[in-house]
């Protein structure tokens, strides 16, 4: 199902809801019923749950963008070490300088083609992205310096594979979702508190309440979608890319 399609849903059924339960409410309510007469209590409870919810919806959004944001870097951080490890073998053997490059390629090439689809569908790593980095690994530090001028290139090397193989596991630890479920508990039964104070202002059927009362529950329903759509920093939404694997290594562009 689209992205678009589930945002238009939600926040359709959020206005539906409020709609339906004004109109039941109003039909419900005593002939004698005075909406002026709210308590100044419920207006001022009413106003402290929106604030005290607003800050937590916006602590929320803001941590799983960061989230995202985080992701994105570990990526960025694996391709930049891969590329370095790409470039300072220059200075090796024709064969070895080959072979490392050959593997890096393939490594590189499984990551864009066959591994971020499994992240995105399964939020999961693939064990031939292991084989294929352990092996770039074994290239490199197998390899015995023949001069000082190999021997002096060794060192960074390798300091670089420690980089690049860093980057690989934390970009593993960020598959998936970041929310814990006590948290979504948390936003889904503020939002149903924050929506149902607004009845507890005994609001009539007015079309300017009814209209109001409908987009302040969408408004919601968008900033709820906003924390689901981030929180795959993967998986779903503005998702954290491949692109600097194939800007840095342009041959394994699918």
């Amino acid at each position: 199902m689209s992205e678009w399609l589930v945002l238009t849903l939600a926040m359709g059924a959020a206005c539906l809801v409020v709609l339906i339960v004004a109109v039941v409410r109003h039909h419900a309510a005593p002939a004698d019923e005075d909406p002026s007469e709210t308590p100044d209590v419920i207006e001022y409870i009413t106003m402290m749950i929106g604030v005290v919810y607003a800050i937590v919806l916006g602590l929320a959004i803001a941590g799983v963008w960061e989230a995202r944001s985080v992701a994105q870097d570990h990526v960025q951080a694996e391709a930049q070490a891969l590329h370095e490890i790409d470039e300072r073998v220059r200075v090796y053997p024709a064969g070895v300088r080959d072979r490392i490059r050959g593997d890096i390629d393939a490594y590189v090439g499984h990551v864009v083609s066959t591994e971020w689809k499994s992240m995105t569908a399964k939020g999961e790593m693939t064990e031939r992205g292991d084989e294929l980095l352990d092996a770039v690994r074994r290239d490199v530090t197998d390899y015995e310096p023949a001069n000082d001028f190999e021997a002096q290139a060794y060192q960074p090397l390798l300091d670089q594979m420690a980089a690049a193989d860093a980057a690989r596991n934390s970009r593993g630890d960020s598959t998936g979702e970041t929310m814990p479920g006590v948290v979504w508990f948390g936003l889904i039964a503020g939002a149903v508190v924050t929506v149902g104070m607004v009845f507890a202002l005994q609001i009539r059927r007015t079309a300017r309440e009814l209209i109001l009362a409908g987009l302040f529950s969408a408004l919601i329903a968008f900033l709820l979608f906003l924390v689901w759509d981030f929180d795959s920093p993967y998986g779903r939404g503005l998702t954290a890319s491949a692109e600097p694997f194939m800007t840095l290594f342009p041959d394994t562009r699918p």
